[in-house]
């Protein structure tokens, strides 16, 4: 069985994260987001890794390499990104035998991956409260009949998740026209597979489509409440870990800190003195937060200081960020409405009552700033000592 990847998009919901790196590349607990569905394609029995790159394509061949996890890995390109077919038609020259197709941006239940590999052909498939927004499937006895594309009506709450197990035959039909979205469609394929092969529908119980930064922030908190305490880092006997805290040998706890888990502590990172983390929260390599500062439920990316006196709570940071001492975060509305978030030039509800701030690499603030709940700052920005931040920046 070999596995496509599909990991080529800009990932342009999720700006200003991914204004630098793919969006499968960003970090999800201790691996990038990739690489939860690759480990559990290798667990299933994958013996070829092939991954669709495009957009900032060498940071997923650095992670990858040649080989991962004892699985030969080959590369594909997709010049101009022109829909899921399309993507899966770059690598149609390597294709040999049936292969599965997986998106590069989400998360599934591991077990399920298995599942899909021993029910092949077969599609995975969660059920969902509004399947308007998704491929809906129609199945009787666990064999698919049917699959329309974000329905008005949907006949059944069975949504498609984004992963595939085709026949060979498929490699064939992979030159579907466009649809009205102007791209060629992996479903077009799964239609035409449906119509010739008894397809399964493999159940997930769990899956998420990580689209915009809350859901990189809601995949933390998913893949970091799985962490068993490991602490192999250098921690004061001061400082105080409870619960399910993960400290990497090369990372430094001060004097006086409390981390209430799940929390990832990454390799080179150091907290503290007196610093206070809690709630979900990773913290990249070689990040430094500082004395009598407060983290909670937050990514914080590789080499980001947060200085002194400050609090970032339910946010994302992205890498190379720098908060000036005193800065804090507001996370929440005083009319508890869900947060909003511009999303591709429109504000968009989170869902969330409690969201802070999300921030691009080297993005810069001034002491004593303070940002608004909902608030963008993009990759490289700076906010003035002292200034109240209510619009993106």
């Amino acid at each position: 069985m070999q596995a496509v990847i599909l990991a080529a998009g800009e990932g342009t919901r999720i700006r200003p994260l991914s204004a630098s790196r793919p969006k499968p590349t960003l970090p999800v607990a201790d691996r990038p987001l990739v690489a939860h569905t690759v480990d559990a394609a290798v667990r299933a029995g994958t013996e070829e890794l092939i991954f669709v790159v495009g957009y900032e394509a060498d940071a997923v061949r650095e992670y990858f390499g040649e080989e991962y996890a004892g699985v030969p890995v080959r590369y594909a390109e997709q010049d101009e990104r022109a829909g899921t077919a399309d993507a899966v038609r770059a690598a149609r020259d390597q294709l040999d035998g049936p292969f599965a197709v997986f998106n590069g941006d989400n998360l599934y239940d591991p077990d399920a991956i298995a599942d899909l590999f021993e029910s092949r052909p077969a599609v995975g498939a969660v059920r969902v409260e509004d399947p308007s927004n998704y491929g809906v499937l129609s199945a009787e006895g666990g064999v698919v009949t049917d699959i329309v594309e974000k329905p008005a009506d949907p006949p059944t709450d069975l949504a498609n998740a984004g992963a595939y197990v085709f026949p060979e035959a498929a490699r064939e039909w992979l030159d579907v026209p466009e649809s009205e979205r102007g791209e060629h469609e992996i479903t077009d394929v799964l239609a035409r597979t449906v119509a010739e092969y008894d397809v399964s529908a493999v159940e997930l119980d769990r899956w998420m489509d990580v689209g915009r930064p809350w859901e990189l922030l809601e995949a933390n908190e998913w893949k970091l409440a799985e962490l068993d305490r490991d602490v192999r880092g250098e921690v004061h006997e001061t400082a105080d870990l409870r619960g399910p805290v993960v400290v990497e040998e090369g990372a430094t706890i001060d004097a006086g800190v409390v981390i209430e888990g799940p929390a990832l502590v990454r390799a080179g990172a150091s907290v503290g003195p007196n610093a206070y983390v809690r709630g979900a929260t990773l913290l990249g390599e070689d990040a430094k937060v500082g004395h009598g500062v407060e983290v909670k439920n937050s990514v914080v990316g590789r080499g980001t200081h947060v200085a002194h006196l400050s609090y970032v709570g339910d946010s994302v940071l992205g890498r190379d960020v720098n908060f000036g001492a005193g800065t804090n975060v507001a996370n929440l509305r005083h009319d508890d409405e869900p947060v909003k978030l511009t999303v591709k030039g429109e504000r968009v509800s989170t869902g969330r009552r409690k969201f802070g701030v999300v921030v691009g690499d080297d993005a810069k603030t001034g002491i004593n700033t303070s940002l608004n709940a909902g608030v963008t700052l993009s990759a490289g920005a700076r906010t003035k000592p002292g200034e109240t931040v209510t619009r993106d920046r």
